[in-house]
């Protein structure tokens, strides 16, 4: 297990599952959409996951945990650059940890946020750099967004990896689905139960999501079922189908 000021790994009920001896995770969590008085999730409301989100499940129940997010995201919000400096030195930290073990070092940023890393800019030594993952070539980073339209094609190298995350919430969120499928982006569907995923959603295979977190190693253009956990065992928004 490896912790830093803002992430840690081997730790998380969902990653672990795709740790081992040939990727460690690393995830972020912050406190999402309003809750600490800065909006990390802008499409929340759109897409109708807030009741549903995963941030009170696992250990997010203990209210230890919950403070500890929400001091994270005040620092975010009130002092950026040294909250990205801090950043720039966990990943620093967490992949020498991965390269001493013969690992590769995958970074998950918004854990339950949604946060444009590819806008925010980092220094890294006497480099300025566009984003994060610019200043890490060697570490895989991925996230699920709900913002379909990040320009990630032209800011982002290709160590960054975006699913899109489902809803039926809300009929306007359709836009969003729609910009999605034209993108060609993976998109996570949250399923109430196995027993109601199919094999094929809006026109695309249907793979195992829960199996592991390593959304970069699906097959391209496919639906990735996940399966409802926390507080969205109950969600009848939409978010959560089935």
């Amino acid at each position: 297990m490896w912790k830093g000021n803002l992430l840690s790994a081997g730790n998380n009920a969902k990653t672990i599952k795709g740790d081992g001896t040939e990727y460690l995770t690393a995830i972020m969590y912050l406190t999402p959409w309003k809750s600490a008085g800065i909006n990390l999730c802008p499409m929340a409301e759109v897409a109708g996951c807030i009741a549903g989100c995963l941030n009170t499940a696992g250990r997010g129940a203990f209210n230890s945990v919950q403070a500890g997010r929400a001091r994270k995201t005040a620092w975010f919000a009130s002092d950026r650059e040294g909250f990205m400096a801090q950043l720039v030195a966990d990943i620093a930290s967490f992949e020498r940890y991965c390269i001493k073990r013969g690992i590769k070092a995958c970074v998950r940023l918004n854990g339950t946020s949604d946060i444009r890393w590819e806008l925010i800019g980092v220094k890294r030594g006497n480099h300025t750099l566009g984003n994060i993952f610019l200043a890490f070539p060697n570490v895989q980073f991925y996230d699920y967004t709900k913002i379909a339209n990040r320009d990630i094609d032209h800011n982002t190298p290709a160590n960054y990896s975006l699913t899109f995350s489902y809803s039926e919430a809300n009929p306007a969120y359709a836009k969003q689905v729609k910009i999605a499928l034209d993108r060609g982006m993976n998109i996570a569907v949250v399923w109430r139960s196995v027993e109601v995923q199919p094999s094929e959603f809006l026109g695309l295979p249907v793979v195992d999501g829960d199996k592991d977190d390593l959304r970069f190693l699906d097959p391209k253009q496919s639906i990735v079922a996940l399966y409802a956990k926390g507080k969205a065992k109950r969600d009848t928004s939409g978010f959560v189908i089935g």
